[in-house]
């Protein structure tokens, strides 16, 4: 596999505080990378110096091959970036906008290629000032992808936005990358990274805690999974915690709850039915990757 990114050992500090320590990760080719973490974690400073933006203290960085300290010339034309700040001029028209970045980038793509494709154009009339949070950030993804980049850096990019707003630009992070961007998602909100990256990269204090795929994670810390269902004779289900897999079984009033590893749900619900139980308000729950953050950070 072709690493895109490759940072070992990046360290920098402000004064006396440390904001990156030896953070050490690689994102391949093809790939959405996330980059996770709380507030003040080091995620925006670790992606701004992996895009030659801020200078690091020490460790290497090659991204595409080049050093993006020395070489950010070259990597131009390569990458494309949504800052956490990314913001236009109220009253620049979405048009306008999208003329200006096609032109900054050389031309590469025809603007109104750009604007259909991002289905820009009922807006593009519109000033930017008075779009809503989900046209902005469509227009943003929009604007970093001009100069079609093989690597694009979005930074907490659904922030602010409401639910549906937020799943509309899921779709347009899928489609990014099926159209063969790799794409860094840098985010605090776990479910946006489980459902959005193959591996990703927790930040810790400026410590990278864990490197890997989000399931990885989850079956490490993030508990087990809860089969829970309404019974009101529990000794129907004498024997069911001895089946492999089952650490327990609670009970609160007519509510049951049998925890379980994952390879045990089959198993607990075809007991069930051998035991003509079959309750219809039967949930499986899965632990979920905000359920191995807050495990992962009352370990540490």
């Amino acid at each position: 596999m072709d690493h895109v990114i490759e940072v070992r050992g990046l360290r920098k500090r402000y004064g006396p505080i440390t904001v990156a320590r030896d953070v050490t990760f690689t994102v391949d080719a093809g790939e959405i990378f996330g980059l996770l973490g709380g507030n003040g974690a080091g995620k925006t400073t670790t992606v701004e110096i992996v895009q030659g933006l801020r200078s690091r203290d020490a460790g290497s960085v090659s991204v595409l091959g080049h050093d993006p300290a020395w070489d950010r010339s070259a990597l131009r034309p390569l990458v494309g970036s949504q800052l956490q700040s990314s913001a236009l001029p109220d009253r620049i028209r979405v048009g306008e906008a999208l003329r200006l970045f096609v032109r900054l980038a050389g031309d590469v793509v025809d603007w109104r290629a750009v604007r259909d494709r991002w289905h820009l154009g009922e807006l593009e009339r519109r000033p930017f000032g008075t779009l809503s949070g989900g046209q902005r950030q469509r227009l943003f993804l929009a604007l970093a992808l001009v100069n079609r980049p093989r690597l694009v850096f979005l930074d907490e990019l659904t922030q602010g936005l409401d639910v549906a707003s937020r799943r509309d630009t899921w779709d347009l992070i899928d489609e990014i990358r099926a159209a063969g961007t790799t794409v860094v998602l840098v985010t605090h909100f776990m479910d946006e990274a489980e459902r959005l990256c193959d591996r990703i990269g927790v930040l810790d204090g400026g410590v990278m805690r864990f490197v890997g795929p989000p399931d990885d994670l989850i079956a490490r810390t993030g508990g087990p999974v809860r089969v829970t269902f309404g019974l009101g004779d529990p000794e129907r289900l004498a024997g069911l915690e001895r089946l492999p897999g089952v650490a327990g079984i609670d009970r609160w009033g007519d509510r049951i709850e049998v925890r379980c590893d994952a390879a045990a749900c089959v198993p607990v619900i075809a007991a069930l039915e051998e035991r003509s139980l079959r309750p219809t308000d039967l949930r499986v729950q899965r632990p979920t990757l905000e359920d191995a953050f807050v495990a992962m950070g009352a370990a540490a």
